[in-house]
Order: C-alpha cells, then sequence, then structure tokens
C-alpha cells in the first residue's frame, strides 16, 4: 500500500529537471534528502555530477544508493531522487540488460520505496521520443525505460514535463 506522495519530473536531456526539482524540494523542505543513484562511468561523467553536486547547498543530506533503494529508511524525509534513468541503467547492467529480470528487480525496488511516510521527487528521462536506433541493446533499454516511466507515473500524484526549461504540468 503506497505510503509516499510522488511528485514525477520528467523530460529530454538538459531540459531543466534536475534545476527545477531541487527548487522545488527545497520549497518543501530546507534540509531535504538528495538520493543519488548515479555511478561514476568516466572522467565526463564525474565531471556532469561534479556540476550537481557544486549546485547543491549544505542543506542536503547525501545518500548514494545506485539499486536497493526501497532499502533505505527515508520515513518522515523530503527525498529528491535524482535520477531513475541511471538507476535503471544500473540495474540493467546487473542484470546483463535482461529486460525481464531488470523491469522485475525495478518495479520490487520501486514498490518498496513507495511504503515510506515521504514525500518524493523523482527525476527520470524521456528518451524515446526521438528516432527509433539501429541498435537492438539501445533500443532494448529504451523500451525497458518507457515502461519503467509508466510504472512510475501511474504510483504518482504529480507530473511535471520539463520542456527546454520550462515546467509543464501533465497531472
Amino acid at each position: 500500500m503506497k505510503k509516499a506522495i510522488i511528485h514525477l519530473i520528467t523530460g529530454g536531456q538538459r531540459s531543466g529537471k534536475s534545476e527545477y526539482a531541487e527548487q522545488l524540494t527545497l520549497e518543501k523542505n530546507s534540509s531535504a534528502v538528495y538520493l543519488a543513484t548515479s555511478k561514476i562511468w568516466d572522467d565526463e561523467y564525474k565531471n556532469r555530477v561534479d556540476v550537481h553536486i557544486a549546485r547543491r547547498g549544505e542543506e542536503w543530506t547525501t545518500i548514494e544508493e545506485e539499486k536497493n533503494i526501497g532499502s533505505l529508511d527515508l520515513n518522515g524525509k523530503t527525498v529528491l531522487l535524482d535520477c531513475i534513468t541511471l538507476w535503471l541503467t544500473n540495474i540493467s547492467d546487473t542484470f546483463e540488460y535482461d529486460q525481464t529480470k531488470t523491469l522485475e528487480f525495478a518495479k520490487k525496488q520501486w514498490d518498496e520505496f513507495l511504503l515510506k511516510e515521504m514525500e518524493v521527487i523523482v527525476v527520470g528521462n524521456e528518451i524515446g521520443l526521438g528516432v527509433i536506433s539501429m541498435d537492438k541493446g539501445t533500443r532494448n533499454f529504451v523500451d525497458m525505460h518507457g515502461l519503467m516511466n509508466q510504472y512510475i507515473a501511474k504510483s504518482a500524484d504529480e507530473v511535471t514535463l520539463m520542456v527546454s526549461g520550462i515546467p509543464m504540468k501533465v497531472r
């Protein structure tokens, strides 16, 4: 039974999702939890993460968890989960990109995550808005991600689509 209050913020790469989510989260609670799901893949990616870290002030408590979000004790907290895409990538990598195993694990973790009494701002990406990839692995991940986005959106109390830095209320 869902206890968490969920606001999903989705959009394209560099659409302003994270900055909007950070602002919204701090408006709700000035001492929020930043749930970071990213692995550091290479130097370029480390620079991207460093930009996010530099933007956050001391008011944030950061928790890094790459896969097992359902096990975290976040009751009573206001949480920014950034981001679903990287979280799903980590899970997918663990299951060698097997769509069935990845989605089964991700949905179980998500359902356990929702059992906490907390307010969560969730950042995700809309990665299937462009052309269909010629690469089977990419198509598989885009499909998985789209299915997981739908699963998360069904449990969300609010959904916002970011377009060129402008939040557009979906629900």
